[in-house]
């Protein structure tokens, strides 16, 4: 049995058989739906002692009130302190190089006077309070907290709160650390759905934020999608993808390991490779069967790379591209020489990555640009997280007396039409006035 599909853009079924490859049942599991739905419905309900017999149930945690499962800043501290100088060290240079990177995207208030006096604009301004999922219990993700933290504090959120599972009790050291790090206000030891549901709707312990982001279980997703429009989110995010364009330039064992480091992520994650010599195909496909036993997630590898990875034959580098333009990938990774003329012709990726050296991995972790990035094709019409996804934008209006007989005469003629007769009067009202207040 092959260990990845193999697909030809010069074959008929080309297409059907990309379709059926792209294809991702994203439907909801009902019994999952139905229990979010309960764990929301009976957290803003009772509040606090909800979320405290969830705690207790799912991570075997018991306090007796929700203010003993807020985890005290001298623990993220200590947490600090302890870790290895190595990881210490790796933490703050990601963090300064996804701070620098973010500090770019600081949009600022602006206006414009038009001869008549009339002034408009847009005010720009930060959310007030934002909350930060980051899984616990086995799973550690310490880039997680600084992708998602570090956007928010540039943009100026004056308290991010972040709240993170302890199953047992059990705090992990390097999530503390990188909350330090990070500039997190605020950690809680809660997570799944009652986390989600304490941040959307507020407790008598904690108060509700404006925004949730932050990665998590599919209840956790689940909550996230039900809470949307009480509270923002970031996205509901879907299994993790990597395409590759290959020019046949790059080592061959170098790809294998790119398209093996999404791979590894879960059976759903999606790592294609194009390229238009199929020699070169060939010996990618004999990497990864050299490889991979010695992968320790080598089970999930195989199951991701049979059921949803490819290597496709191209005809050329420019339908390489159009075909990266349909699928729309989270990760793009142009391998080749001179990447950016084939990066003109992307227009739709999450993140891209040029050239050889710029391997996708390093953008998980301290390239600096943000590792949230949309996934199963929303590329085409979102973006990644970022500075923006923490500001608000206001319209400034400020009409001046000479600017409201024009546009008075404007907006009454158009009210009128629409059959909005107060419309037209309050806009008439100030046509021929005397007054000089502004």
């Amino acid at each position: 049995m092959s260990s990845i599909n193999r697909l030809s853009t010069r074959s008929e079924q080309f297409r059907q058989a990309l379709r059926t490859l792209l294809a991702f049942d994203a439907s909801q599991d009902e019994s999952i739906e139905q229990a979010t739905a309960d764990i929301l419905k009976n957290v803003r309900a009772r509040g606090d002692q909800a979320v405290l017999e969830y705690t207790r149930r799912f991570d075997r945690v018991s306090a007796d009130t929700l203010a003993e499962l807020e985890i005290p800043r001298s623990a993220w501290l200590a947490a600090l302190d302890a870790l290895p100088k190595d990881q210490r060290q790796a933490l703050e240079a990601a963090a300064e190089r996804v701070r620098r990177y973010h500090e770019h995207q600081r949009a600022e208030s602006w206006t414009y006077t038009e001869d008549d006096g009339t002034v408009l604009g847009q005010k720009i301004t930060p959310l007030d309070r934002v909350g930060l999922y980051v899984p616990g219990g086995k799973a550690a993700y310490p880039s997680s907290v600084l992708m998602n933290a570090i956007p928010a504090k540039v943009a100026g959120v004056p308290e991010v709160i972040m709240v993170t599972p302890t199953p047992d009790g059990v705090h992990n050291p390097i999530v503390l650390a990188a909350a330090a790090i990070g500039g997190v206000d605020r950690v809680w030891g809660i997570g799944g759905a009652q986390a989600v549901a304490a941040l959307a709707y507020g407790t008598d312990t904690l108060a509700p934020v404006d925004k949730i982001v932050g990665p998590g279980n599919a209840y956790v997703a689940a909550a996230k999608r039900r809470v949307y429009g009480t509270v923002g989110i970031d996205m509901i995010a879907g299994p993790s993808e990597i395409l590759i364009i290959a020019d046949g330039t790059t080592p061959v064992d170098w790809i294998a390991m790119d398209l093996f480091s999404q791979a590894e992520h879960d059976e759903l994650a999606q790592a294609i490779l194009l390229c238009p010599d199929l020699q070169y195909l060939d010996e990618v496909q004999a990497a990864i069967e050299r490889l991979l036993s010695g992968m320790p997630r080598a089970d999930i590898i195989r199951t991701s790379l049979a059921n949803r990875g490819a290597l496709i034959h191209v005809e050329s580098m420019e339908q390489a591209c159009e075909i990266a333009n349909e699928i729309a990938p989270e990760h793009l990774e142009i391998s080749a020489g001179n990447p950016d003329q084939w990066a003109n012709l992307i227009r739709h990726a999450g993140a891209i990555f040029l050239g050889r050296y710029s391997s996708e991995s390093l953008g998980d972790y301290c390239a600096g640009p943000n590792h949230v990035l949309p996934t199963s094709r929303t590329a085409r019409f979102s973006s990644p997280l970022g500075v923006y996804d923490f500001q608000k934008r206001s319209s400034l209006i400020h009409v001046s007396q000479k600017g409201a007989q024009v546009l008075g005469r404007v907006a009454a003629t158009l009210a009128y039409g629409e059959g909005l007769q107060a419309h037209a009067a309050s806009a008439e009202y100030r046509l021929h006035s005397t007054s000089t207040d502004s």
